[in-house]
């Protein structure tokens, strides 16, 4: 009833209400999921790194299950996202007991530098009435072809390819992030809430270990 009402509200009030409803509960999703992101890595510091792909495969079972959950139950998906939240912190458990054994400010100058990214592009995307679908498609094709040039680096020594393959991956993500803020502010579904957060965590945490490579790398 709240969706019909606000086609029809005059000045588009009540449009403006329910997205500032649905902006909010997805960015608490966000930051809930981020919570139990940080939660798993604690439980997995101890796990060993063999463990690592399982969790993975795991998280990402979730997430393609929060795809065909999200019109059978809204709770459900939320269940589905805050798992997905905590397998993705036990995958990385190993990666962030590395760097916090080695050199932990970098973990401190990564996650004010993914803060101010995510801010300044997810504004731009939220802000600007171009439509950034088109960018959008291009990125995801980019970030295909980012990923075999990172499998290539396993077998063939690229001169800084480590910091070639962070920047291009923080211009994809640039790109990704002002789309996917673009469509939380395009949506009219609350149902669609937990995916998009689940979209707009995997952007924060994909930034966040591309400024991990290039500040341990300049430390």
């Amino acid at each position: 009833m709240n969706g019909s009402l606000s086609y029809r509200a005059p000045g588009g009030v009540a449009s403006r209400d329910w997205t500032r409803t649905l902006f909010g509960q997805t960015m608490g999703y966000v930051a809930v999921t981020a919570g139990v992101f940080a939660l798993g890595t604690y439980l997995g510091r101890n796990l060993a790194q063999n463990w690592a792909f399982v969790w993975f495969i795991a998280a990402f079972a979730c997430l393609i299950a929060m795809r065909f959950a999200v019109r059978a139950s809204g709770g459900l998906t939320v269940v589905l996202l805050l798992a997905f939240g905590l397998l993705i912190g036990l995958a990385m458990a190993p990666t962030m007991v590395y760097y916090a054994s080695t050199d932990p400010s970098v973990l401190w100058q990564a996650g004010g530098a993914t803060a101010l990214f995510i801010a300044g592009f997810g504004s731009a995307g939220y802000a600007t009435r171009r439509d950034l679908s088109g960018i959008g498609r291009a990125c995801f094709w980019a970030l295909l072809a980012l990923i075999i040039f990172g499998i290539v680096m396993i077998f063939v020594r690229i001169p800084h390819g480590s910091l070639l393959y962070s920047v291009i991956g923080l211009v994809i993500f640039a790109g990704l992030t002002a789309f996917d803020f673009q469509r939380l502010r395009r949506s009219t579904d609350l149902d669609s809430a937990p995916l998009l957060a689940a979209s707009i965590f995997l952007d924060a945490l994909n930034v966040f270990l591309f400024f991990l490579r290039i500040f341990s790398s300049r430390n």
